[in-house]
């Protein structure tokens, strides 16, 4: 389970993915290098499996049109339905897929096509959006958006400057991810002096210190444009701000509406046929909750289901064997690591946390839990982004040289910790096998405690607890942003409790400075002085990977790792 927390808003996956059956390998047995723990495969586990392959069948018995039947229609099985459809909603990976697809923002990437043939991002070259061209003022203090003529949402609504307008007033009145960007990226304190219609067709904002990010912001699909004038009728004196409407419906600009919303079951997505960037090849989108990953590939080898996301890598294993199946797999922005109670005994020492860097079998894991899905986390950066280096990572497996550190430490014998990881997450559990082997080479006795989701959470945010997993990604590829979120010591999320003066100075000038060489040579020194200090257990760059029948194509990628339905079709 992943916990996105882009906004410093902390929202909990509701239902996580369901583990396959696992024997915990006892403390006096050795790991079979290179296979990662033993499985016990059962006849129950038999039985399950053919259950499921079985029920998918019933299920899609007697279905109007197969995935495979219509061209123009896509089937996706995924763990989740998004929680709401605001745009207001705390992010979650459910969440952050409806906004691609529904909320249409001012400005974009330009595509470019990688080496395998996906789609992503060029963060180099910004496009207009909504906003057909835009100025940005020299002393970056104010950003200019001419909206582009034309342009109709999926209820027939033509956008104009009142639509911006009314959206910045909800997002600013609802306190929440709109809210966030404005204040702690952007420095807004008066929305009055901040947001300005200067025609029916441009608005402007301005802001009271200059930001390197007035541009790039403006990209994210958490700052999407509603149709003001299909909202408003859903407006009450209790509800001024349509918040009960728009958690079940839709209104923006977007290439898809929301024709059905039934949370916890399903959601269906009809084309704009009048979006701007032409009518999207797609003109259904089907997306069934699967929570159980078992089910989603039975469903997807049957053909009942073009598409099934977040399977795990061992499935994934699988699945790409399958006759008329594709996998696509990007290296993108996520971050795995475990992370150390900076303020807690004995992580508080800097030499014991680089000791436990030092005795990861990162080759081992590689291959044991993540079947060559992943490669090694190096910075605290994510790989993608400019001002990336992993010049300064320097823990290769070397149990010497951690029973050193913490022999200097004052841990010549090791001591006990406790190492928490989320009930139901199959990939942390056989990581966390693993680190507990590894660690023992040091005298390091871990217990491994599995724990709901919501009580490693509270027990994390609070403090209580000296190492958990954590997995997230920063949605805008600037360093100085992932640095705030998850390094700077005032930040709600640095939960590792993790705090370097020199490193605080160095984002907070780098959020608003805009000389471009200074600010990626200030997060190259941000890299390594947290390379050095090791805050983390560094573990894994996962990937993103996603699973299809061999004739959907036109994979893309995007930073907030939610597909756009827009950029596929079928064959």
């Amino acid at each position: 389970m992943i916990v996105s927390n882009e906004t410093h808003r902390l929202r909990l996956s509701v239902e996580p993915i369901r583990s396959e059956e696992v024997r915990v390998i006892p403390e006096t047995e050795t790991p079979r290098r290179g296979r990662g723990p033993v499985r016990a495969l059962t006849r129950r586990h038999l039985l399950r499996t053919a259950s499921a392959c079985a029920a998918i069948a019933l299920l899609w018995q007697g279905a109007p049109a197969s995935a495979q039947a219509a061209r123009d229609t896509l089937i996706v099985a995924g763990p989740r339905t998004p929680e709401s459809l605001d745009q207001e909603y705390p992010p979650t990976e459910a969440v952050h897929e409806l906004r691609r697809n529904v909320y249409e923002r001012l400005l974009a990437y330009d595509m470019q096509t990688g080496e395998d043939g996906v789609s992503y991002e060029d963060f180099s070259k910004i496009t207009g959006a909504l906003a057909e061209s835009w100025e940005v003022s020299p002393d970056f203090t104010s950003i200019t958006f001419h909206l582009r003529p034309g342009v109709v949402s999926a209820t027939g609504g033509a956008l104009d400057a009142d639509d911006v307008m009314w959206s910045f007033e909800r997002g600013w009145n609802l306190k929440s991810n709109f809210h966030w960007y404005m204040t702690q990226i952007l420095n807004i304190e008066d929305p009055a002096a901040a947001f300005q219609k200067i025609d029916d067709m441009t608005v402007k904002v301005t802001i009271p210190k200059p930001s390197p990010l007035l541009e790039k912001l403006w990209i994210n699909s958490d700052l999407g444009i509603l149709d003001a004038d299909a909202m408003k009728p859903h407006l009450t004196g209790e509800d001024p701000w349509g918040s009960r409407w728009l958690a079940t419906n839709s209104a923006s600009f977007g290439p898809y509406s929301v024709a059905k919303y039934t949370p916890g079951q399903e959601i269906v997505y009809e084309a704009n046929e009048k979006y701007y960037r032409g009518a999207p090849a797609l003109k259904k989108v089907i997306f069934r909750e699967m929570p159980t990953t078992a089910n989603r590939v039975a469903a997807l080898q049957a053909g009942a289901v073009d598409v099934a996301e977040y399977l795990s890598p061992r499935e994934l294993a699988m699945v790409e064997k399958m006759p008329g199946v594709s996998v696509h797999k990007v290296f993108g922005n996520y971050i795995h690591r475990v992370e150390m109670q900076n303020e807690m005994k004995p992580f508080d020492d800097p030499r014991v946390r680089q000791a436990l860097n030092y005795l990861v079998p990162r080759d081992e894991i590689a291959q044991a839990v993540y079947f060559g899905t992943a490669r090694p986390t190096k910075s605290p950066i994510s790989e993608i982004y400019p001002a990336f280096t992993d010049a300064y990572f320097p823990y290769a497996n070397d149990p010497e040289k951690a029973k050193a550190l913490l022999a200097e430490a004052g841990y010549p014998d090791g001591f006990k910790t406790e190492l928490g990881y989320r009930t139901g997450d199959q990939l942390e559990e056989e990581i966390a096998v693993i680190l507990k082997t590894a660690f023992a080479q040091a005298g390091v006795d871990v217990t491994l405690s599995k724990l709901p989701a919501s009580t490693l959470v509270e027990r994390y945010t609070q403090g209580e607890i000296p190492m958990y997993f954590f997995r997230d990604m920063a949605i805008v590829p600037d360093a100085a942003y992932v640095a705030n979120l998850w390094l700077n010591s005032d930040s709600l999320i640095d939960y590792s409790r993790f705090k370097s003066d020199e490193v605080d100075a160095l984002i907070d000038s780098a959020l608003t400075s805009t000389d471009e060489p200074k600010r990626i040579a200030d997060m190259q020194r941000v890299q390594q002085v947290v390379m050095e200090q090791a805050p983390w257990v560094f573990l894994f760059n996962p990937g993103y990977q996603l699973a299809t029948r061999a004739n959907v194509k036109g994979y893309s990628w995007y930073t907030p790792n939610g597909n756009a339905w827009f950029d596929f079709h079928k064959e």
